[in-house]
């Protein structure tokens, strides 16, 4: 929260470039229960028509033996679910590298993310801002492994987003 006023506050979303610190992990809430519906729908929105995901028979008939949840929607999932953390201050999202999916998700399945900090280091190109390379991990409700990417996002500094977003 930032204080705007007396008695006033602004809600904030985000880290700042300063905040963050080589090696600090963030455990992102809450988590995500994946529906049917929401793997029906995202398939359909993104054009992708595989069985796998929205044939029950066909699926049935796979080494799963039931509908996989489509690896874009968990992507996009865990990557939304660290914005409140870690990209909430991003200016933009530079590029995202080594996304593994190693692991089915179901429907009915409840998934969690968790990031590492990387590496941090000031822009030499835009003064007040700097570069996060993180690691994030999507993990599903018994532990296990489904998900991991790294990816970098050119973030404020306070200073930087205060000039920037002042009447924000």
């Amino acid at each position: 929260m930032r204080k705007i006023a007396d008695n006033r506050y602004r809600a904030e979303i985000g880290l700042y470039f300063e905040d963050f610190k080589v090696g600090d992990i963030y455990e992102h809430r809450p988590g995500r229960t994946i529906t049917e519906a929401d793997n029906i729908q995202f398939s359909l929105l993104t054009m992708n028509q595989h069985p796998a995901h929205c044939d029950a028979h066909f699926a049935s008939q796979t080494e799963f033996g039931k509908p996989l949840v489509n690896s874009g929607l968990t992507l996009a999932i865990i990557l939304g679910m660290t914005v409140p953390e870690i990209s909430g201050q991003a200016i933009a999202n530079l590029g995202w590298k080594d996304i593994s999916l190693t692991g089915p998700v179901f429907p009915g399945d409840t998934i969690y993310a968790e990031t590492e900090i990387l590496a941090i280091r000031a822009s030499k190109s835009r003064p007040g801002q700097g570069i996060v390379t993180v690691r994030t991990t999507g993990t599903k409700q018994d532990g296990s492994v489904f998900m991991a990417f790294e990816r970098s996002a050119l973030v404020h500094s306070r200073e930087s987003a205060r000039k920037g977003a002042q009447n924000y």
